[in-house]
């Protein structure tokens, strides 16, 4: 599974998510669909973007008890998405019920991936806050250990991070890095964050890019420089 860019279609509604994905004539890019999108609009959206040939990561971040994650997850599938996610946080026993219900009669099912912390959150913010006194870091891997032990296909976590969940989980084990931006850009609300060059040189799989593409004068062009900076 080669690298790739994944935009996040952060809109409030149909109409701008289509006039948006319209502007890009040669290209079919991966899309995240988030929960402002999905709230505004519902399983329709999802399935009129996967008819115009984009794949999908869902981007919901279930977090509940077992049960209810997987009968959530369970009519989700019925969306064919590609990817999907939850957070680490509910549990190995939320994650595998998840996995149950993500899965499909046949046998098939989107990819599952946990979020560990959230790139918006930085040390201090975990420790006073959440009451979390661990190094960040090993808290990301630990929870990155447990959604490999659940059965899950990846985590999302910071670019700064890939490195160590790839050497405790496996180079298999795929990390989904939001958190980027081009040198230069504004970082916005997100505290852990590096460029699509060095998210490729720390070993992300998939990097995760909203604005820096969606707010851009030409969508489009900053689209391209992302790739060939992230995939080449």
């Amino acid at each position: 599974m080669g690298k790739d860019v994944i935009i996040a279609l952060d809109f409030d509604s149909k109409d701008k998510t289509l006039a948006f994905l319209d502007r890009f004539t040669e290209e079919k890019p991966f899309v995240k669909i988030g929960m402002e999108l999905f709230y505004a609009e519902g399983p329709a959206v999802v399935r009129e973007i996967r008819a115009r040939g984009h794949r999908i990561f869902l981007d919901l971040k279930l977090h509940d008890i077992p049960n209810t994650v997987k009968k959530a997850m369970a009519a989700l599938s019925a969306l064919d998405v590609d990817m999907i996610n939850l957070h680490a946080a509910g549990t190995k026993a939320m994650m595998t019920a998840a996995l149950e219900g993500l899965t499909r009669p046949d046998g098939t099912r989107p990819l599952l991936i946990a979020v560990t912390q959230l790139t918006s959150t930085d040390q201090s913010r975990m420790e006073e806050e959440l009451l979390i006194r661990e190094p960040l870091d090993q808290v990301v891997l630990h929870y990155a250990a447990n959604a490999a032990e659940a059965g899950l296909d990846g985590v999302v976590c910071s670019p700064l991070e890939a490195d160590i969940v790839h050497r405790r989980c496996g180079a298999g084990f795929l990390t989904v890095t939001p958190g980027v931006r081009f040198a230069g850009g504004e970082t916005g609300d997100q505290k852990r964050v590096t460029t699509p060059a060095q998210a490729r040189a720390l070993g992300s799989d998939y990097i995760v890019v909203g604005r820096p593409i969606t707010q851009a004068e030409d969508p489009v062009a900053a689209y391209r420089r992302c790739m060939a900076e992230f995939v080449k």
